[in-house]
C-alpha cells in the first residue's frame, strides 16, 4: 500500500467558542516537516487531555470522505481544505476499513504506527457549523465509521507534500480501524472482542482501558 502525502498540515490554538480555543484549523505546510514523539513540529493541540501526545501524535482523516460530506453538507469551501477535519496528513485512497491497528507506514524518513481511531467531538460540528448546517455530524461519523485515525511516531524523521506514505508492516490483521471504532466508539463489541482489545499491545493504552471498563 503506497500513496502520496498530498499535504502535511499543522495549526496553532486560536479562539474557537467563547473562552474555548482549538487548533482544529490545520493549514498545509511548505517544505520539510519534522515528525517527533509528540507529533509534527510545530503543531499545537489546545486541549492536551484529549488530543496530542505520543499515542495521538499525528492525525489522518481520509480525503476520500470529503466527497461524502459534500453530499451531506453541500459544496462548502471548507471541504476543499486538506486539514478541514483537523487532519495532519492529507491522503487519498486509504480509509478505515483498509488499515489496521499496528500497521506501520514510512512517510519520508519517519516511521509511523497506527495507534487508534479518532473519537469525534463537538468541535467538528462547531467548526462546520460556522459555514453550514453541521447538526448531527458527530452522530453520522459514529454511524458510518468515518473517523480517521492516529499514528504514534516510532522513528523520528522528516517528510513534505509529494512524498510517499507506504505501508511497510501490517499489524492486527483482524482489527481494522473501522472495526475498532465500531467496537469501542459505537458500542457494538461482544465480550470476546472487548477482552481481545483490552490485551492488544499496539492499541493505545487509553482505548485498552476503555475496553477493560466496558468488560467490567
Amino acid at each position: 500500500m503506497k500513496h502520496t502525502l498530498e499535504a502535511i498540515c499543522t495549526g496553532t490554538a486560536r479562539p474557537f467558542n467563547g473562552a474555548e480555543t482549538s487548533a482544529i484549523g490545520k493549514r498545509p505546510r511548505e517544505g520539510l516537516v519534522q515528525f517527533l514523539e509528540d507529533g509534527l513540529a510545530p503543531d499545537e493541540q489546545a486541549d492536551r487531555r484529549v488530543h496530542g501526545g505520543p499515542e495521538m501524535a499525528v492525525h489522518l482523516y481520509p480525503l476520500d470522505h470529503h466527497d461524502f460530506w459534500r453530499g451531506e453538507l453541500g459544496d462548502l469551501e471548507l471541504l476543499n481544505q486538506p486539514g478541514a477535519f483537523g487532519s495532519n496528513l492529507a491522503v487519498t485512497g486509504m480509509t478505515e476499513e483498509q488499515v489496521h491497528i499496528g500497521d506501520q507506514f514510512r512517510a519520508g524518513t519517519a516511521l509511523l504506527e497506527i495507534s487508534q481511531p479518532r473519537q469525534p467531538c463537538w468541535k467538528i460540528e462547531h467548526r462546520f457549523g460556522a459555514v453550514g448546517d453541521a447538526k448531527g455530524m458527530v452522530a453520522k461519523i459514529v454511524a458510518t465509521g468515518r473517523s480517521g485515525w492516529y499514528f504514534r511516531v516510532l522513528e523520528f524523521g522528516e517528510a513534505q507534500a509529494g512524498d510517499a506514505i507506504e505501508r511497510v508492516a501490517i499489524g492486527e490483521t483482524d482489527w481494522s480501524v473501522e472495526r475498532v471504532f465500531k467496537a469501542l466508539m459505537a458500542g457494538k463489541a461482544s465480550r470476546e472482542e472487548l477482552a481481545e482489545l483490552a490485551e492488544m499491545e499496539r492499541l493505545s493504552p487509553k482505548l485498552r482501558e476503555r475496553a477493560r471498563i466496558k468488560l467490567a
